[in-house]
């Protein structure tokens, strides 16, 4: 093997060193771009951990609202969750001005399950009721993944009739009806032929109970995971949701049935010198739909990753992703070519954000939400983003629409 060979091997070899993930629950740099205050309190928990920031009048925790980090690989970063709930838009010193208690909870391992993360959540809701001074309601929730920890751990507090005092639940862009990540993406993290953080993170008990398909590495098919089905069965036992604290929703997308302008079936990211040759393709409606071809040098090898009877989820409206545009800049970094249509396509569609649609059917995944009746929905109330914007961006109209419902 030539000197250059070699180099490539190992160029081919890294690029599996990243994940997907949203704003919020992404890699934090070095060095903050915010600057983030001292916790009034820290509190480990099993298998997580929270910070508590006090509201502005406060001495203690007095009208605490708990909210849940989402998915990523690893443990939670609390200062840069905080970071992201408060750069952009004020929200976190928003709620505090209010004298709102801020009680940011992580987790050791993001993509562990959901009902082992939904523990700790469980938790810190009891510490909150143990240290809490006076008897104002809870504000309990989460972003991303965090929406669906918060809502399995609630209901299953209810189920074993023990008195959470929660008067509001809100998830903010929430897979409730699945989340989407292309399948030749998820193929691809596997086709890397060391193990590697993008493959861990698709293959993660997390993932596989959150994703709406998956693909799996072991037999190459493309299905619901049973873990998934398992997780959905769980759900349903403790009766899906809370019954006791009135439920919102928010989506980062659109709820008047428009997404991105991106077409099915079109070539959306090709790949020259490192894996080179290797195309993938939005996805298109159809049985034995191309959407990803992959090939790499070292080990010598070509695969073909088909779909049938997938609607086209890339453009469906939703909190997007940069999907394709991280895995191009990692591809870039290694010294790949890439020719790259898009960079963001849809993650958590906006029907399963507010939980009024399956995302199965193309008619319902590009439901127009604002021409339904609101009660088709599975929550009390919802609200979709005027635009389309980033899976879990924290925006004034969402984090306003929140604000002036939270309990008194």
């Amino acid at each position: 093997m030539t000197l250059s060979e070699q180099q490539d091997e190992k160029a081919e070899q890294s690029v599996g060193a990243f994940t997907l993930a949203g704003p919020l629950s992404s890699a934090p740099p070095v060095t903050l771009p915010y600057p983030v205050p001292e916790p009034d309190e820290q509190w480990q928990l099993p298998n997580g951990f929270a910070h508590v920031f006090y509201g502005e009048r406060n001495q203690g925790i007095t009208r605490p609202v708990i909210m849940a980090d989402g998915f990523n690989l690893g443990r939670s970063d609390l200062k840069w969750l905080y970071a992201g709930l408060d750069r952009d838009h004020p929200f976190l010193s928003e709620l505090r001005r209010r004298d709102r208690d801020v009680i940011l909870l992580g987790f050791e391992e993001r993509t562990t399950s959901i009902l082992d993360n939904a523990q700790t959540a469980v938790a810190a809701v009891q510490r909150t009721l143990a240290e809490q001074l006076g008897g104002a309601p809870l504000t309990v929730g989460g972003f991303s993944m965090g929406g669906l920890i918060t809502r399995y751990a609630l209901a299953r507090l209810e189920m074993l009739r023990m008195d959470h005092r929660t008067g509001l639940y809100f998830s903010y862009d929430s897979p409730h009806r699945g989340g989407v990540v292309p399948i030749g993406l998820q193929a691809f993290a596997h086709f890397i032929p060391v193990a590697n953080d993008f493959a861990r993170q698709m293959n993660s008990p997390a993932a596989r109970q959150m994703l709406w398909r998956h693909y799996d590495p072991e037999t190459g098919q493309v299905g619901i995971a049973p873990e998934r089905k398992e997780f959905l069965r769980k759900l349903e036992e403790v009766g899906g949701w809370p019954r006791l604290p009135r439920i919102l929703a928010l989506a980062n997308g659109r709820g008047d049935g428009r997404g991105l302008a991106i077409p099915p079936g079109e070539t959306v990211l090709k790949v020259e010198r490192i894996y080179p040759g290797t195309t993938f393709h939005t996805q298109a409606q159809g049985k034995d739909v191309i959407v990803a071809e992959l090939k790499r040098r070292f080990p010598k090898a070509e695969k073909t990753i088909k779909t049938s009877g997938f609607p086209e989820p890339d453009g469906a409206p939703g909190g997007t992703l940069r999907s394709y545009g991280i895995l191009a800049d990692m591809l870039k970094k290694a010294g790949a070519q890439v020719d790259l249509r898009h960079e963001d396509v849809c993650f958590v569609p906006s029907v399963s954000a507010v939980a009024i649609r399956d995302i199965d059917q193309q008619k319902d995944l590009y439901a127009d939400i604002d021409a339904l009746d609101p009660s088709e929905s599975e929550v009390d109330d919802f609200v979709c983003s005027s635009t389309t914007t980033a899976h879990t961006a924290i925006t004034e109209e969402l984090c306003g629409w929140l604000l002036d419902r939270l309990p008194d």
